[in-house]
């Protein structure tokens, strides 16, 4: 099917190098195998240091605004504001063509504000794809501040024509939490690229920047946050490490638990055989599933599961979390080995199951890449995608309702460690790049801190590549986030 004389602007808070969960590399896949059937793209998304305002892209073209430099108290407020430069530099590409502008396609709830202002103000369809929902991740609906997430999402499924999820078991959610008509709602599985993984590599070399020779690399790709259960991984590690000394796990992504984790590996006795990389650009992260002896995915909530597909594209054996996405994606002992969800003992059973047998991680490998090619290409995504436009468009116009009341509570933020505190003011406040960069006296006034207390938490921050430190004319230092500390606060709420 081709798009031509179709016109989408598409709106997104992550897009290449901006990477903080999977909506990035779905828009940038996404919007690229659009623009190749013939569709015209605009993408509509956040700034990021080192970026340009404006690019070409697989033929989409990619417009950022400025998201960082909106003084806010909290994040709340700040992706409000950022709604509305969103809205604004939307408003401009979408005059720069005449209006012309055929579907407005909004990714989560970030960006609902932006949306929804955008479809009232042009009279276009709006198709929403809901990457995960609060409710889920949070396994419930518990304070105002998930309240207001809730209810903005529940607020953008209302305002759409169309809705899109990726898997049934996000389908079920979206209509039993969010009240959408299953008539709306549109079951789009995700993709991958399998070319991508199709390289020529020394294996050696690259495997000798994250272990030692002879070990056996378990891999993790993810954010750091309770729901994708990288806690259960951790509490495996031992277990197999009695059976598999060789093993080595490597952990990729950032996220709130970083410390925590960090303090398990060292009281289990295993901080040698764990190594936390932070965040990793596509090519390092691309190389390195190809020299991994095993993927595992062990989250306790999981719309689909991205990293499994890479995993499979890459031809590396998977372990997963029998949940969710996931449960839909991996046929056990076929394509994947399934564990309970939130059981160390079990995921430790899995990894062991793949690294001793090679000829069942052999057969797991071919069969889960021969699935890859054949179902969850971008083709078929693509193609469901624009039927979906279509139908959009051909559809009843939504009704405006109110938007959700805005709660904004600044004691919701009280519950993080003062790191992630201090990460969560430089965002709000713009501090990302030297000319926004803030001293030491300020941020500790902002935040009330002690000087004497905030300063050691200043340092090592700076030491673990969060934050950096400059001098200015009169020698005083001043700090502002680097791209591994934005990637990290954002991640929290991602």
């Amino acid at each position: 099917m081709t798009g031509k004389e179709l016109s989408v602007l598409m709106l997104s808070w992550e897009f290449p190098p901006r990477i903080i969960g999977g909506i990035s590399s779905h828009v940038y896949d996404l919007s690229g195998t659009l623009a190749q059937k013939g569709v015209e793209v605009h993408v509509v998304t956040c700034d990021f240091p080192g970026t340009p305002e404006y690019e070409e892209i697989g033929g989409a073209r990619v417009y950022r605004f400025e998201s960082y430099k909106i003084p806010a108290y909290d994040f709340l407020s700040w992706v409000f504001s950022m709604n509305r430069n969103m809205a604004q530099r939307a408003i401009e590409v979408i005059d720069a063509h005449n209006g012309r502008i055929d579907i407005i396609h909004a990714h989560d709830w970030l960006v609902a504000r932006a949306a929804v202002e955008l479809r009232n103000l042009y009279e276009k369809p709006l198709v929403s794809t809901i990457h995960s929902t609060e409710w889920g991740r949070r396994g419930g609906i518990r304070n105002d501040y998930q309240r207001t997430i809730n209810d903005t999402e529940r607020w953008l499924v209302s305002e759409s024509s169309r809705v899109i999820c990726c898997s049934n078991y996000m389908a079920d959610q979206i209509c039993e939490t969010l009240q959408a008509p299953r008539e709306k709602v549109r079951v789009i599985r995700n993709g991958v690229d399998a070319s991508k993984f199709n390289l020529d590599i020394d294996y050696e070399v690259v495997k000798r920047r994250f272990a030692n020779p002879g070990e056996k690399i378990v891999l993790f790709v993810g954010r750091l946050v309770h729901e994708k259960g990288v806690q259960v991984l951790i509490g495996a590690a031992p277990k197999v490490l009695s059976v598999l000394p060789n093993a080595k796990f490597i952990i990729v992504g950032e996220g709130g638990m970083k410390e925590r984790l960090l303090k398990e590996t060292w009281d289990f006795g295993i901080s040698h055989k764990v190594f936390f990389t932070g965040f990793l650009d596509e090519k390092t992260l691309t190389l390195l599933y190809k020299v991994s002896a095993v993927a595992v995915v062990p989250s306790l909530y999981e719309p689909f599961g991205i990293t499994a597909l890479e995993a499979m594209a890459a031809q590396v054996p998977l372990v997963v979390s029998d949940i969710g996405g996931l449960s839909e994606i991996v046929e056990h002992d076929t394509t994947g080995v399934k564990v309970y969800a939130d059981n160390s003992d079990s995921v430790a059973w899995g990894i062991i199951r793949v690294l001793t047998d090679e000829a069942y991680a052999s057969r797991l490998r071919r069969n889960a890449h021969r699935k890859i090619v054949d179902d969850y290409n971008w083709d078929r995504i693509s193609n469901e995608t624009i039927e979906t436009y279509y139908g959009a468009m051909t559809s009843a116009p939504q009704r405006p309702t109110t938007p959700p009341k805005v709660r904004l509570p600044r004691s919701e933020f009280e519950r993080y460690p003062q790191g992630v505190r201090l990460l969560l003011c430089l965002l709000s406040l713009g501090a990302v790049d030297e000319e926004s960069a803030l001293s030491a006296e300020q941020i500790s006034e902002i935040l009330s801190m002690k000087l004497s207390t905030f300063r050691g938490l200043l340092r090592r921050l700076v030491q673990s590549g969060y934050v950096s430190a400059l001098r200015d004319d009169g020698r005083r230092s001043r700090y502002f986030l680097t791209k591994s500390g934005i990637v990290r606060v954002c991640s929290l709420f991602s």
